[in-house]
């Protein structure tokens, strides 16, 4: 009968009449395990994003250590999977590896140890469905001592800090304050802000005087109007019964006419500025009307917009108004542009998406119309009011670094399609 295994540990249990005068190598392997199990620390060193925490049976494994001391490299955080499922484990586990540790057995929960924190784990071992626990999630402490010095404050105290998001700077305010609650509780309601409060800074005024403000709805801003005024009652008065807006009597700031030169429009009726229009229109059109190029309407144009329409039109720069971009392969290569017209300009490019022929990624090579030396090979691009198209086989180029013409390898390149209006 061959030997079987502890569950947890992997730890060999040799059948009965098995193994003669061989149990010393088991024997020893098996103290091995077992001094793993109890006072074991391993070193295990993680990389990339995954690592394989195995108890192998009947031989020495990182998996039957008591302590693990993480380290390593990762590149993110790390998943560590605790094989086999049905193991049962328990780990002290200290994070030196820069990254979150995240253990996992199963479908179950799994425990994350941040890097520079140490945790108490352990692996139900349930197969399938097994699940890592924090035992150091739910500690009940008789004391706790943090630095050296005891902590005294009861869970309950502790626990009104819960949620608390106020910076230590923030809560020292309150050291030394002598106020009661009833006169902390004053400010309750209170949304004014320091500025705001500081005006009663110096006030001697008594409640009496204080209370002529009372229903004064007017600002600050408002009441600081009356600043300076020199104005008697009379010379405000003019004012009553004035029903124009300030912007309407700000047309008169900085009117220098006279009373003669005003008087030039007593008798108008009708718009002077559409009399003027009638004479010569001085509408401008804004730079796609004149990129369009449609429009009848006899305007005056400015020169900036005849310009800027000229470079939108004709500018090397502008943006096309089709685009497409895909992987070049043999054959026709079509793509629906939309524009409803035959484009006033139009481009092929290949752009290399992988090292080729000496290009690096990102090199476009302009492929309108292409033809390998000896003229029969080549490729072309054509265009009609639906369609933009590229036609060809195997494409040769020069190699960036010269010499004789090459082809490309269809993979490492894509093929853009482009169109103007």
């Amino acid at each position: 009968m061959p030997s079987t295994y502890t569950d947890n540990g992997g730890i060999e249990l040799p059948a009965n009449g098995e193994q003669a005068s061989t149990w010393g190598n088991t024997v020893n392997d098996n103290m091995q395990i077992v001094d793993r199990l109890t006072n074991g620390v391993g070193a295990i060193t993680l990389s990339g994003t995954t690592h394989a925490l195995t108890t192998s049976n009947g031989v020495v494994s990182d998996g039957q250590y008591k302590v693990l001391v993480l380290g390593g490299s990762p590149s993110g955080t790390n998943t560590i999977t605790v094989a086999p499922n049905d193991a049962q484990h328990l780990y002290i586990v200290k994070n030196n590896s820069g990254q979150t540790a995240a253990f996992t057995q199963g479908s179950g929960a799994n425990i994350s140890v941040l890097s520079g924190t140490t945790k108490i784990i352990y692996c139900d071992g349930a197969g399938s469905g097994a699940a890592v626990v924090d035992v150091t999630g739910s500690l009940d402490l008789g004391a706790l001592i943090v630095g050296g010095t005891t902590v005294t404050a009861t869970g309950t105290e502790l626990n009104i800090l819960d949620g608390v998001t106020s910076t230590t700077a923030e809560l020292n305010i309150l050291d030394g304050v002598t106020s009661t609650t009833a006169e902390l509780n004053i400010l309750d309601g209170v949304t004014s802000t320091t500025a705001e409060l500081n005006i009663l800074d110096g006030v001697t005024s008594s409640t009496a005087e204080l209370n002529i403000l009372d229903g004064v709805t007017s600002t600050t801003a408002e009441l600081n109007i009356l600043d300076g005024v020199t104005a008697t009652t009379a010379e405000v008065n003019i004012l009553d019964g004035v029903t124009a807006t300030t912007a309407e009597l700000n047309i008169l700031d900085g009117v220098t006419a006279t009373a003669a030169e005003l008087n030039y429009v007593d008798g108008v009726t009708s718009s002077i500025q559409t009399q003027v229009d009638a004479k010569a229109a001085n509408t401008t059109q804004a730079t796609a009307v004149w990129e369009t190029g449609t429009a009848t309407t006899e305007t005056i144009v400015s020169p900036a917009n005849v310009k800027a329409a000229i470079i939108a039109l004709y500018s090397e720069a502008s943006a096309p108004d089709f685009t497409t971009q895909t992987n070049f392969n043999s054959g026709v290569t079509t793509a629906g542009h939309g524009l409803g017209a035959v484009p006033s300009r139009w481009e092929v490019k290949i752009v290399c998406t992988s090292s080729n022929v000496g290009y690096a990624v990102g090199d476009v090579i302009s492929l309108t119309s292409h033809n390998e030396g000896s003229g029969a090979r080549g490729n072309t691009a054509s265009v009609n009011a639906t369609n933009i198209q590229i036609a060809g086989n195997s494409i040769y180029i020069v190699p960036k670094a010269g010499g004789g013409v090459t082809v490309i390898t269809n993979s490492s390149w894509d093929v853009i399609l482009e169109c103007w209006k």
